[in-house]
């Protein structure tokens, strides 16, 4: 339940992520919550809470920087560097298990409570209607964001609540795959989708079937083998990104076509 519902949302907000050039941020904050469960360890509250309240404050930072997030890599990783720094201080205080922080690592899906799963849900259908809401105009911004500011639409205050809604899929993301594997959910499985369809709706609709192969091949694999989930969701993420690449070539021999017009696709619909 967990898994379908993380990878489901994750693919959705990673679709944007891609489309926005923000795979840096989606990083950075992946190493801001390894700070809040390390915290959340330290003071014994759930780590999916503690991990959500990190990334969150850490995400309407970057938000705030609004379009000009893309050409701040130096200071998104210092936002990085001083969360990885936090979290070793919180992990040094913290010395009763390290099983524990593995997991907030690599991941472990197979330790997901059923407060987590409470959690998970509530938090991912508030992710999911937000998305909904504000879909159209988030789109526009994400493929002109000079024409889209232009004609009114509110470009800072959309990437605030874009970071706001990444920073709790983050959260979510790393009960399955943890901090250094990340981009195997949010990242890769829209990047392998927009290599194949230009049109939003599709391309959210192909990511979305491939996070939850990822995540579905990844239990099935790791209880036939015993090798752990967030392993065979990372290997299946390369693979098909990377298949992905050629058969994009494939079906655009003349290079990458332009992302069309949030309203296009509804016209041709």
């Amino acid at each position: 339940m967990a898994g379908t519902l993380i990878a489901i949302i994750a693919a959705i907000v990673g679709y944007f992520v891609v489309l926005r050039a923000q795979a840096f941020a989606a990083h950075a904050l992946s190493h801001v919550g390894f700070a809040g469960a390390t915290l959340s360890a330290l003071l014994g509250i759930s780590g999916l809470l503690g991990m959500s309240g990190f990334t969150v404050a850490a995400a309407l930072g970057m938000g705030a920087l609004g379009k000009r997030i893309r050409g701040r890599d130096v200071e998104i990783g210092m936002i990085l560097s001083f969360a990885l720094g936090l979290g070793v201080l919180f992990l040094r205080l913290y010395s009763n298990s390290s099983s524990e922080i593995v997991s907030v690592l690599f991941g472990s899906i197979l330790s997901v409570t059923h407060t987590d799963i409470v959690l998970t849900l509530v938090l991912g259908i508030g992710t999911l209607i937000v998305l909904a809401a504000i879909f159209r105009p988030l789109l526009f911004s994400s493929i002109d964001p000079e024409v889209a500011e232009a004609r009114g639409v509110p470009i800072k205050a959309l990437s605030i609540l874009f970071m706001f809604l990444l920073a709790l899929t983050v959260a979510e993301s790393i009960q399955v795959v943890g901090v250094l594997l990340i981009f195997a959910l949010i990242v890769a499985p829209a990047a392998a989708a927009q290599h194949i369809s230009r049109k939003p709706f599709s391309a959210i609709a192909i990511s979305v079937a491939f996070g939850v192969a990822f995540t579905w091949g990844g239990l099935l694999f790791a209880l036939i083998t015993s090798w752990p989930v967030s392993f065979y969701i990372a290997v299946f993420s390369a693979i098909t990104y990377f298949v992905a690449i050629k058969i994009g070539h494939l079906l655009h021999p003349h290079g990458h076509a332009r992302h069309e017009h949030p309203g296009h696709e509804v016209k041709t619909i």
